[in-house]
């Protein structure tokens, strides 16, 4: 996890190697292809990000349209991880993350609930077998 604390040249955000090594470990990890959607990008823009992509053939990229939460299972997420949040008051940007980091570990173990994120934009799941 990557926490921005707003010092001066520090960037914001993953750039398009750190995306790129990222996907490269989870490849390695999974060990077959993979299926990315992205949301809010360009990638006619960003001939370096487009180049790190075609040298991947085991990488599929979807792209979404810039502004469509409602095609976007993670904006049910963050909005039911932030309807936690509301009363809380750490005293830390890192005591911040470590609750966050805590409770997105606990919905790894909350499959009705992930199921219900996919649900709600319209994405049909398979019942799990128990």
């Amino acid at each position: 996890m990557r926490i921005y604390r707003r010092r001066k040249h520090e960037r914001k955000g993953f750039a398009e190697t750190d995306y790129a090594l990222l996907l490269d470990a989870v490849h390695q990890q999974l060990g077959g292809p993979i299926v990315l959607i992205w949301a809010n990008v360009n990638m006619d823009v960003d001939a370096l990000m487009r180049s790190l992509i075609d040298k991947r053939p085991w990488l599929t990229v979807f792209c979404l349209p810039a502004y469509a939460p409602e095609l976007k299972p993670v904006e049910t997420v963050w909005s039911h991880l932030k309807h936690g949040l509301g009363n809380l008051a750490p005293c830390t940007l890192d005591d911040l993350a470590t609750i966050i980091r805590n409770r997105l570990k606990q919905l790894q173990y909350r499959p009705d609930l992930l199921d219900a994120f996919l649900a709600h934009i319209g994405l049909v799941t398979n019942p799990r077998s128990t």
